[in-house]
């Protein structure tokens, strides 16, 4: 690849970075937390192309001017005149470079792929794949008086398993996630929590049961209202707890701006 495809791709990716921060579309890759980083991180590659460039006009002159001159000197001690073999080692060179330089431009399909489709996130067939990721938490804060409680389903999931459902008891809470189905058709609801970007997302998942929607359609958005129950189940791939919620009422939503859930780490 030569400098200006280099320069060309180093621009462009910067430009898919700075586009992805400034809407929406980061969130597909990354936590919201690394957008200054993603935004800097553009600035510095679209700065960067344009000064590439200028070095290497600049370091061409400056050989062009050296390759003058070893001429100038050669034709001075070789009267004999150029050695037909130089032109056409030349010739095969600059065919080379030249195929080299076409097929670089390819790099820029997968650029401009990113730009114009949004990746969707990870959905159920990830999910039901692999094992839920739940982790105990450090604490937990207190709940909000609200009825029903506005509750993360990471959130729930910890409360549930770890501190055995005293902070849930005798409240109702509301949780969005989307819907997964396991081989036998239950019905999970689920978030893709992340560190720090997509590669490591993990799913954390609720078994629901109750008043649950006789259609369900996975990947689905859905806003529970349910409350707390003892039951659990395991996860048959990885065999760790799943707890179960009660659901009294369920309803479609659109897909939250965020589908990737952060709590677990917070």
């Amino acid at each position: 690849m030569n400098r200006q495809v280099q320069a060309v791709v180093m621009f462009l990716v910067g430009a898919v970075l700075l586009h992805a921060g400034f809407t929406d579309l980061y969130l597909r890759y990354v936590k919201a937390g690394l957008r200054p980083l993603l935004l800097a991180a553009g600035a510095v590659l679209m700065v960067g192309a344009p000064a590439a460039v200028w070095y290497e006009f600049k370091g061409r002159r400056r050989h062009a001017q050296q390759d003058r001159r070893e001429d100038a000197h050669a034709h001075r001690v070789h009267d004999d005149g150029p050695d037909p073999g130089d032109e056409h080692d030349h010739r095969v060179d600059n065919d080379h470079g030249h195929r080299e330089a076409r097929i670089s431009w390819l790099l820029l399909v997968p650029l401009f792929a990113l730009m114009l489709v949004a990746p969707p996130a990870l959905g159920s067939y990830s999910a039901m794949r692999t094992g839920t990721a739940l982790q105990q938490p450090y604490g937990y804060a207190k709940l909000p008086a609200s009825d029903p409680v506005p509750i993360s389903l990471v959130d729930y999931a910890g409360r549930a398993v770890y501190d055995h459902g005293r902070s849930l008891r005798n409240r109702k809470v509301r949780i969005t996630g989307f819907v997964a189905l396991d081989t036998k058709g239950a019905p999970y609801l689920v978030r893709m929590a992340l560190n720090c970007c997509a590669a490591d997302a993990q799913p954390v998942k609720l078994a629901l049961m109750g008043d649950i929607p006789p259609v369900l359609r996975p990947d689905a958005w859905l806003q529970v209202t349910g409350v707390y129950t003892p039951k659990q189940t395991k996860d048959p791939v990885n065999n760790r707890p799943i707890p179960y919620l009660q659901v009294t009422e369920a309803k479609p939503v659109p897909t939250p701006r965020d589908p990737y859930d952060e709590s677990w780490n917070r």
